[in-house]
């Protein structure tokens, strides 16, 4: 049977960026994130409902995000769920935790035009690189004038 094991999210930063480094001295960032759905109660009345997502990076994103992130701020998130398990030392029960580890992180605009894109890093090692999100509108192309269709023919079907 295949499996997938894939998260996409978009929210605000609850707090800021974390930043450590491992033995090897790779880096390791913890981020928090509020992820919001308008829900209705039937009766039309709306209400936000409201996640709260750990998430870990690695290598350059990890220092990216320490860098320009900060609480308040939307990122974008592609990465997948990993649960991480241990044995509190206060009780000695046995815990768990579900959280996100980032293979993507897109820093969205914060109104002042800035944003950038940082990628890689879902396993210790992996390093990205983060390159500025122009602020202009979409890129791709200008909109072609109508009259170039007119003289077109149609070979579709139906």
């Amino acid at each position: 049977m295949a499996n997938l094991n894939k998260v996409l999210l978009m929210g605000n930063l609850t707090k800021d960026p974390e930043l450590r480094y491992t033995p090897k001295g790779t880096a390791v960032g913890d981020l928090s994130m509020a992820v919001n759905r308008r829900v209705s109660d039937g009766n039309g009345n709306w209400s936000d409902e409201t996640t709260f997502v750990d998430i870990t990076v690695w290598g350059n994103t990890a220092e990216n995000a320490q860098k320009y992130l900060s609480k308040g701020r939307g990122v974008f998130v592609e990465g997948r769920l990993q649960l991480d398990t241990w044995e509190d030392k206060t009780s000695g029960q046995k815990r768990s935790k579900l959280k996100i580890v980032a293979e993507v992180l897109q820093f969205l605009p914060d109104g002042k035009g800035g944003g950038a894109r940082a990628s890689g890093g879902g396993g210790g090692g992996s390093s990205s690189n983060a390159s500025p999100t122009p602020s202009g509108p979409p890129q791709g192309g200008s909109a072609a004038d109508p009259a170039d269709f007119d003289d077109e023919e149609d070979d579709i079907p139906f």
